[in-house]
């Protein structure tokens, strides 16, 4: 049996998206013993056509979902108070749209206030009005991304704080609360590029990625720790999303970790060679009853 651990995405984008049904969906996920529940971070649904995942992607009108998105970690906050065991994930929170000193304070209260249970997934973002509205150039992706993981990792370090960059200065000081773990929480890099898969392992991060085939998923993990032993340092978690569901009947044609639950367990026998820690499904914008329903298919 594969040791992976399985995760839902809580329907926090969307019409369908409540306080009751993200509350239902992660009680329910937990009660299924499953290992973790997720959010995403999107801050506005543009009016005009989007290149879905930046420059270069389809071109496409944005998900009727993105008009309504819950703060992930406002989410979890909730949620863990209103949970044990299953932890707590983000995939992703756009970084780079929030002060790192600020940040980097929630995040460590998040992670106090759930015991610890939380996966720090961040990333760039992409959405070039995004970007407009947080009053964020894009040229800080790359290496204002990483300095902005920086500053947050001196946060979570010992006092006193003290941080210089080009984009961020942090003066002598200490700032709590820091996070239950003497390095930091869980730190995912949301990543589909190999620089992302560099800038990740250099950092000393695990990463985040989105399966589409399993020769991809394969390469991109392969990269991903090649990187770490080049940088001398030990490969984080590895996390999978999921853009698909669990059927209640076998599917003809699927893509990888879709299907009925007896082809999802088959498929997560490939996830073992590869070190892959957690899968999740993400279904943005589908009713909770949907989401839920997930639940005991996993458990088979």
């Amino acid at each position: 049996m594969s040791g992976v651990r399985l995760g839902v995405m809580l329907p926090t984008g969307g019409e369908h998206a409540t306080p009751e049904a993200i509350v239902q969906v992660a009680q329910e996920a937990e009660r299924a013993g499953l290992g973790s529940v997720w959010t995403y971070e999107r801050l506005l649904r543009p009016t005009v056509p989007i290149a879905m995942g930046g420059e270069g992607g389809p071109v496409m009108d944005p998900p009727a979902a993105f008009a309504t998105v819950y703060d992930p970690l406002e989410v979890l906050g909730h949620v863990a108070a209103r949970t044990e065991r299953i932890q707590l994930g983000t995939s992703v929170v756009d970084a780079l749209f929030h002060n790192p000193v600020v940040l980097a304070r929630r995040i460590a209260t998040l992670d106090r206030l759930s015991g610890g249970r939380l996966l720090a997934g961040v990333g760039q973002g992409w959405m070039s009005q995004e970007f407009e509205a947080a009053g964020v150039s894009m040229k800080r992706r790359g290496a204002g991304f990483e300095e902005h993981l920086r500053a947050m990792r001196a946060v979570w370090g010992p006092d006193p704080v003290r941080f210089e960059g080009r984009f961020h200065r942090i003066p002598e000081c200490e700032i709590g609360p820091k996070p239950v773990r003497e390095d930091g929480p869980a730190l995912l890099v949301g990543a589909a590029s190999p620089a992302a898969l560099e800038r990740a392992a250099r950092l000393g991060a695990g990463v985040s990625l989105v399966v589409f085939d399993w020769d991809q998923l394969a390469g991109m993990i392969a990269a991903y720790r090649e990187a770490a032993r080049t940088a001398g340092l030990p490969a984080g978690p590895v996390v999978v999303q999921v853009n698909g569901a669990v059927s209640a009947k076998p599917l003809d044609e699927r893509t990888p970790l879709t299907g009925s639950a007896e082809q999802v367990a088959a498929d997560l026998d490939r996830l073992d060679p590869l070190g892959v820690e957690h899968v999740f499904w993400a279904m943005p914008g589908a009713p909770e009853e949907s989401v839920a329903s997930i639940a005991p298919l996993l458990t088979r």
